[in-house]
């Protein structure tokens, strides 16, 4: 629909708008005489007065001034910054309202953009006690009128929020943070400007194993050495003494990402380690691993349902990472091929199946849409074909390739519902059904969902 091209907003005025519903992200939609309005912080149903921040030729920004009619959905959120940090977009709402909102979410998705109306989108699986789940955190660094903060970015933003509670974190987080910040200030710790690219400190991860409460402490350097870091190792232990492993991550490039390639250990070991499921998986700084480990059983658990294996099938497993899912097909399926564009990743999946005693699964390095299409081309096929891509979703060329090759079934796990709407339109154009469609909340107090999707060959 063709936005009104003669509404210019003023920015002092008070405007009046009914909320009718949000974005994949969790940000409010609404119009002004049928012009689009974003806002954060409402809910569905919800009448608000705002203030307008930005306004662009197809859409506009508000800024939440009063809530006329709040939502029964309405929450008081939990953390006290929340209207500022970029980390959660819906504390405001229930946890029930949440669920609903994720499962709707997927739904439209794959109705507007796939085509699809007959699918069936089971209840989002929720988590039981939706705190304290995530088992890795990532905090910038800055400066603040002659103070160290150590927390989030403001919401679209490079601003830091210095919260200091995070009770999406495990409790030890929290507090090495705070150790952290101490042996800085005392130590006399350069911290790191963006702006100009001086300065050491960059980011604090901290990494914790759920099942073996193992944690790992990453501190992102522009440098190679950290002063005093002694000092930094026995004030941690003191305090922690699941630490095992102390790492000075180098990262001396401009750049938005967080960690540099070089790894310098100055306590314990590389790697800790974690449990999903039965299987045990070695976790190095840079290691891809899922950061909710409660519901990555849970989803993973699924795709193994959805695989419907019976001990005598190939299976291929995209997009592995570290081979978590390959390990989990591997109990029901006669050969697991797992392939993946990071060697590092593989790397670390090789050793994980060593790890676990595995023998039916292999790594290949590359990227999964030019080593299937080879491997297909020299004879080798798969019975069940797993996905699970980034955000951007698959190649065409990938679908292309799995289309001629006529798996018996395809299991999509997929963190973006418009990219897998998009990937599964193509797929049922080619000669496959979605059977069944279920969400998994992975990412409480946040808009993102997961979803695992079970897809079957149209018999001709």
């Amino acid at each position: 629909m063709k936005q009104p091209s003669h509404k210019i907003f003023l920015q002092k005025k008070i405007y009046k708008m009914d909320i009718t519903g949000l974005t994949h992200e969790g940000q409010g939609v609404g119009k002004i005489e049928g012009f689009v309005v974003f806002v954060d912080g409402v809910l569905p149903g919800e009448n608000v007065d705002i203030k307008i921040v930005k306004q662009t030729k197809s859409y506009a920004v508000g800024r939440l001034v009063n809530i006329n009619k709040p939502s029964e959905n309405r929450i008081k959120p939990f953390c006290p910054v929340f209207d500022k940090c970029g980390g959660c977009a819906v504390q405001h709402m229930t946890y029930q309202a949440q669920l609903d909102f994720k499962k709707d979410t997927v739904l439209q998705n794959i109705r507007r953009i796939g085509g699809i109306q007959d699918v069936v989108v089971n209840d989002t699986i929720g988590m039981e006690n939706p705190y304290k789940y995530r088992n890795k955190v990532q905090y910038p660094v800055g400066w603040d009128n002659g103070e160290i903060t150590i927390g989030f970015y403001e919401t679209r933003s490079h601003n830091i929020i210095d919260g200091s509670l995070c009770d999406i974190q495990p409790d030890e987080s929290n507090k090495i943070r705070d150790i952290v910040r101490s042996f800085c200030k005392d130590a006399g710790i350069a911290i790191y400007d963006e702006k100009t690219g001086k300065g050491l400190l960059r980011h604090v991860m901290v990494r914790k194993g759920f099942r073996t409460n193992e944690i790992m402490v990453v501190l992102v350097i522009n440098g190679d050495k950290l002063l005093k870091s002694d000092d930094l190792v026995k004030k941690l232990l003191e305090e922690f003494p699941d630490i095992k492993s102390i790492i000075l991550n180098v990262n001396t490039k401009n750049t938005n990402i967080i960690l540099g390639n070089k790894n310098i250990c100055i306590y314990g070991q590389m790697y800790i380690t974690d449990f999903i499921g039965s299987f045990k998986f070695e976790i190095s700084p840079l290691s891809f691993f899922q950061v909710n480990p409660i519901q990555t059983e849970v989803l993973y658990e699924k795709a193994l349902e959805y695989a419907g294996l019976s001990g005598n099938e190939t299976v291929f497993d995209l997009y592995c990472g570290i081979g978590t899912i390959s390990l989990y097909l591997s109990q029901r399926a006669k050969r697991v091929i797992g392939v993946e564009v990071v060697p590092d990743a593989i790397s670390d999946a090789r050793r994980n199946a060593e790890l676990n005693g595995i023998t039916n699964v292999e790594f290949l390095v590359g990227e999964a849409e030019k080593v299937i299409p080879d491997m297909y081309s020299q004879g080798v096929k798969a019975d069940v074909v797993v996905v699970d891509p980034p955000r951007k979703g698959c190649d065409e060329v990938l679908l292309s390739t799995l289309v001629e090759m006529q798996p018996q079934r395809i299991v999509y796990v997929s963190c973006n519902p418009s990219t897998l709407a998009r990937d599964l339109k193509y797929l049922t154009e080619h000669g496959f059904e979605v059977k069944e469609v279920q969400p998994v909340d992975m990412f409480p107090w946040t808009g993102h969902v997961e979803c695992v999707v079970l897809m079957s060959r149209v018999e001709k």
